[in-house]
């Protein structure tokens, strides 16, 4: 029997690094989350690096011919997907502020980040 089939519940931390934008990176790993959402694992979103823009408001990358999924953040919770951090110091690197986040999540240091990761069962970085 495997893991899933026990009903072994695992800490999944999903790590996005990238721009919501001009890589398939983003809207992957959010596909992911779903999935692990769905076998009712406990899924941790953390955003780092160009990673914070994902969550930034007013995104509107039509004039780049690609579709706009940051509204689908704001569905996470009807997941039971209510893990969100931010790490700080990316946000303060890029000139943004928890104002700017579309949706809410915990802001936490660098360090602080790297201590939650080290508690996950599984870490998913992209």
């Amino acid at each position: 029997m495997d893991e899933m089939e026990s009903g072994i519940v695992k800490k999944f931390m999903f790590v996005n690094r990238k721009p919501p934008h001009g890589t398939v990176y983003a809207l992957e790993v959010l596909e992911m989350v779903l999935i692990s959402a769905a076998f009712d694992q406990d899924v941790h979103l953390a955003f780092l690096d160009d990673g914070v823009f994902q969550l930034k408001k007013g995104q509107a990358p039509a004039g780049i011919g690609v579709k706009n999924f940051s509204p689908t953040f704001r569905a996470l919770e009807g997941y039971d997907i209510e893990k969100l951090f931010v790490e700080a110091e990316s946000l303060a690197e890029r000139g943004l502020s928890e104002d700017d986040l579309l949706v809410p999540a915990e802001i936490i240091s660098r360090a602080d980040m790297g201590r939650l990761m080290g508690e996950m069962d599984v870490v998913v970085t992209a």
